[in-house]
């Protein structure tokens, strides 16, 4: 099975271990009166755009660290000295809001006829003794809330209100087609210049009942939705250039890798990656059901959709409204097509796992703040994830001190798990041992399987003859 591609530029964010010993002090060697020119020039000079992309998604995470420092000096004259003598003010678009309110440069006073050099010399002693001060209160660690305390959270998107009732055709069609496109009647238009061959779909799912496999299946049974997390430019017109240069870097990437189905840009542009009948490296270890049916690995039987953005563990505005709306005319489109029911249309966050470990969550976009609603999907959020009650799957630290508290799904079966337990007068670790063992046997069968036919494949097109459906 083909591997599954992580991290930045186009790749689903995977949560981060804290480091030991807490967040390093940011230094100011380095910056210049413009931060971002600087950054710019020096990336003019990379021709690769993954590695462009990676150069300034880097620096604006230093910059941003050292933002979050000077936000923590509580005495506004300091913070704008602190900013005007590292050039950082001109940026701070970019970044976080300060908690301690605007820089709040000092108030002008009138000229002063006559000043000594003692005098002037003592002001600058009190400025650079305020300042360093103040890099020392910046740089001086605070406790960080417990990781088991569920943090308020602001709205993670914009309102979409379901359409109403009448308004939606009971089909969606498609109604013309060119060099590059296809549009349909829903208003979904769908740019095909990107489009990229892979392969066939091939896939087997579990009976909960049997425990057999079934018969060899190609068709898409579901969606999932992802954030390709390389949002770095803010969305404003000053920046249109570069926001198109970082959605045609990702593009390009996402082509080579044959990473989602569909991308939807941050002005709501479609683009398609890979063909729907064909299979993408969207997913990988991931876990999903429906009534007696279980997929694992859902590369193989479901259609990934990826929103340009960073999901940035819920707590920032992850989609526009045009990318709402798209993502929406799109989601009509493909379950009318391939005839794919609500409780098939699920987030990465929902159904990534750690095979190893037996964790959830090993990426987690989306795991919470996905508009199901508005959607006419079914709030999955409330559904107990079939990695948890089938499989007896749990969470760990690092886990909560991204999500603060497991969506309400994770409650739900960690409560049937208890009362399993009980029912059967054995203990809650041999009730999630024995479900983590049948997961293990059926990811190591299918893992088999996939090998054996990647064997045969080779050797069949090393012959001239690729292997038969039932193979």
């Amino acid at each position: 099975m083909a591997r599954e591609v992580r991290g930045r530029s186009g790749r689903s964010p995977r949560r981060a271990t804290p480091r030991a010993g807490g967040p390093a002090t940011p230094r100011l060697v380095g910056l210049r009166p413009d931060p971002i020119a600087s950054v710019e020039r020096g990336a003019d000079g990379i021709r690769d755009p993954v590695a462009k992309l990676k150069y300034l998604r880097g620096n604006l995470e230093r910059f941003e660290k050292l933002d979050e420092r000077f936000q923590a000096v509580p005495f506004a004259p300091v913070r704008w000295a602190l900013y005007r003598l590292t050039g950082l003010k001109g940026a701070r678009a970019l970044f976080s809001t300060n908690p301690n309110g605007a820089l709040a440069t000092p108030p002008r006073r009138r000229p002063v006829a006559v000043a000594t050099r003692a005098r002037r010399a003592a002001n600058w002693a009190a400025l650079l003794l305020a300042v360093a001060g103040g890099l020392a209160i910046a740089a001086y660690p605070r406790p960080r809330p417990a990781a088991s305390v569920a943090l308020p959270l602001p709205p993670v998107a914009e309102e979409l209100p379901p359409p109403p009732p009448g308004i939606t055709p009971e089909g969606v069609w498609r109604v013309d087609s060119g060099d590059g496109f296809e549009l349909y009647s829903n208003g979904l238009r769908i740019d095909t210049a990107w489009t990229v061959p892979s392969e066939k779909r091939r896939y087997r799912t579990f009976s909960l009942t049997t425990g057999m496999e079934s018969e060899v299946q190609e068709k898409p049974v579901g969606i999932v939705f992802h954030t390709s997390e390389s949002d770095i430019w803010p969305l404003e017109e000053s920046f249109n250039e570069k926001l198109r240069d970082s959605s045609h870097g990702l593009l390009r990437y996402l082509s080579r890798k044959q990473v989602y189905h569909y991308l939807v840009d941050r002005f709501g542009q479609v683009f398609r990656v890979v063909k729907e009948e064909e299979r993408a490296h969207h997913a990988g270890m991931s876990i999903w059901s429906k009534g007696d049916r279980v997929w694992l690995n859902l590369n193989g039987g479901f259609i990934g959709i990826s929103f340009e953005t960073r999901w940035a563990g819920g707590r920032a505005l992850p989609i526009t409204r045009a990318q709402l709306e798209a993502g929406r005319r799109l989601t009509d489109y493909l379950r009318d097509k391939w005839e794919i029911p609500g409780d098939m249309c699920v987030t990465h966050g929902l159904t990534s796992v750690n095979p190893h470990k037996h964790l959830i969550g090993h990426h987690v976009d989306w795991a919470r703040g996905f508009p199901f609603e508005a959607y006419g999907l079914p709030d999955l959020y409330r559904r107990p994830p079939p990695s948890v009650a089938l499989f007896g799957f749990g969470y760990d630290e690092p886990f909560l001190q991204v999500m603060g508290e497991p969506w309400p799904g994770v409650r739900d079966a960690e409560r049937a798990l208890a009362g399993e337990s009980a029912s059967s007068g054995r203990s809650l670790e041999d009730v999630r041992k024995e479900k983590k063992e049948l997961y293990d046997r059926w990811l190591a069968k299918q893992t088999r399987e996939a090998k054996d036919y990647a064997k045969r494949a080779s050797t069949g097109i090393a012959s001239g003859r690729a292997p038969s459906q039932g193979d």
